[in-house]
């Protein structure tokens, strides 16, 4: 399988494109699409790179991805249990050229002008998820008033944005696996001292070449990127692992220093690690 396009398998008369994942590991290879994409994580958790965001995606978010946006699902691995997402696939021109422009769909322009960057609902109405449920079970006339019907309530529910900003270019299939191989060697060491001469090397690239290589690609330099999985992986061992103290939490993902940990984390999540830990115990609490 090529890392970049993805090819969503379909006929020539497919415009409204179904499919279910029941993995215990989503598609996890770097890759883009020209089609819009709709999933609902039905079951599952991990992380998700858009563009230029990392973020976490967990049962029952629905999140959309533009036409072309790099991406990538990371579920989380220490699980039994099964990852399930239902997603539709569809292009701008997939009813007719003009279609998304008639003044009867006027009410899912929000949701066309949003799907651009990408977002992600991470508490979509009921009505909504039970549109999502029926449409496997449907005929092709009635999976299309259900698309329109989600499309019209997604444009209304509060969302968060993922990538900052539009990527609207193909990347080849050797800078799709160029950059796969980065963003695996990172996953998996992030919690070790990675350096440039390192990951240039492993890319085949002097420092300088890669480091404006990875700036093009995803709009901040590697070490903000590092960052960034570095404290994701933070946030999810301080919602869930409260057995550990912060120093701990900090030293796992890769921080040698807990004042830089907490500025980081700050910048990030807009709090210190210990206001998050208590805010996600508190929701944990309202949940059970």
């Amino acid at each position: 399988m090529k890392v970049f396009p993805f090819k969503i398998p379909k006929t020539k008369e497919d415009s409204l494109i179904y499919q279910e994942d029941v993995e215990f590991v989503f598609y996890d290879k770097l890759h883009q699409h020209e089609e819009i994409q709709i999933s609902y994580i039905e079951n599952g958790e991990g992380t998700i790179f858009v563009g230029d965001t990392i973020s976490p995606y967990q049962k029952g978010d629905i999140v959309v991805i533009g036409s072309n946006l790099p991406h990538v699902f990371r579920s989380e691995t220490n699980t039994n249990e099964l990852s399930v997402m239902l997603t539709l696939f569809f292009t701008a021109n997939s009813f007719g050229k003009d279609f998304f422009m008639l003044p009867a769909l006027k009410d899912i322009q929000p949701f066309w002008e949003n799907s651009k960057n990408g977002f992600v609902v991470n508490s979509p109405s009921n009505k909504t998820v039970k549109c999502f449920k029926k449409i496997k079970k449907v005929n092709e006339f009635d999976r299309f008033i259900l698309f329109l019907e989600i499309t019209k309530k997604l444009s209304k529910d509060k969302k968060i944005p993922l990538s900052s900003y539009i990527y609207d270019k193909k990347i080849t299939d050797n800078e799709g696996k160029r950059m796969q191989t980065v963003f695996e060697y990172v996953m998996t060491n992030f919690q070790k001292n990675i350096t440039l001469e390192e990951i240039a090397a492993l890319s085949n690239m002097t420092k300088n070449a890669f480091c404006k290589y990875f700036k093009v690609r995803t709009n901040k330099t590697f070490f903000q990127f590092l960052i960034e999985i570095r404290i994701e992986r933070a946030s999810k061992l301080l919602s869930r692992s409260h057995e550990l103290s912060v120093l701990e939490v900090s030293e796992l993902c890769g921080f040698n220093n807990i004042s830089n940990f907490n500025r980081k984390f700050k910048e990030i999540k807009g709090v210190s690690p210990l206001v998050y830990r208590k805010s996600q115990m508190l929701k944990w609490k309202q949940k059970a």
